[in-house]
């Protein structure tokens, strides 16, 4: 019996040891944990410094920013009102000039940068003549396809040239018509074709025609080109005559 109660004693000795033991182990563990829970907390201090840190340099990068823009917008000219206010070619906006250029080029003998100017120079005339000045230092604001400013010498030279071949072109037309190298049906097909293209060009600028409106000016038109054919049959039949 003695002998029993002291291996009892003995394995509760061992058990409480065991206890102790276990008690530690958990306590020393939590310890080890508590201190690695804090090693982050450290770390996220640190990284909220940094990024206070990157806000400012960002805030101030915007600030530069907004400085550097209101810098510039203010350096820029002003746009006269009348300038920001026409939309004649409007239609072609994003063209590139060569396209338009070509597209001229194949239906008349003036170039985009001669149909442009002429344009504006007939648009911007005043009591006192065509303000020049304004146009070429506008013109890539008025003129979609166009890049580059001029000189108001070198809008005149644009403008002359124009004059020059309308000038040039009307006079073949009216002797092509007058001197009886195209039949009646002939002419009135011609006529037919550059009409189209002229009321194509108009429209580009901006003139909305009504159906009504473009049959009665084709037929204005080749009346009046039917008066010159037959005036002009006349003129040479007298002139035959004489001989």
């Amino acid at each position: 019996m003695t002998d029993d109660v002291a291996d009892a004693d003995g394995v509760d000795a061992d058990a409480d040891a065991d206890s102790d033991e276990s008690h530690d182990g958990e306590t020393a563990a939590a310890r080890q944990t508590d201190g690695e829970t804090d090693a982050p907390a450290e770390t996220n201090s640190g990284a909220d410094t940094v990024a206070g840190s990157n806000a400012d340099v960002e805030d101030e990068a915007d600030s530069d920013a907004e400085t550097d823009s209101d810098s510039n917008s203010d350096s820029e000219p002003d746009i006269p009102k009348d300038v920001q206010k026409y939309a004649r070619f409007k239609k072609v906006d994003g063209a590139q000039y060569d396209r338009v250029n070509d597209f001229l080029r194949e239906r008349t003998y003036v170039t985009a940068r001669e149909w442009a100017i002429a344009r504006l120079c007939a648009d911007f005339r005043t009591e006192t003549g065509v303000e020049m000045t304004k146009i070429g230092e506008n013109l890539p604001e008025l003129v979609p396809f166009m890049t580059d400013t001029y000189t108001p010498q070198a809008v005149n030279q644009a403008r002359s040239a124009f004059r020059d071949k309308v000038r040039k072109s009307g006079a073949t037309f009216l002797y092509g018509a007058m001197s009886g190298f195209f039949t009646a049906e002939e002419l009135d097909e011609m006529m037919y074709e550059v009409t189209e293209i002229a009321k194509f060009l108009l429209e580009v600028e901006g003139v909305d025609l009504s159906v009504e409106e473009e049959l009665e000016a084709e037929e204005r038109i080749s009346s009046v080109m039917r008066e010159v054919r037959e005036a002009s049959t006349e003129l040479r039949k007298d002139e035959l005559s004489d001989d």
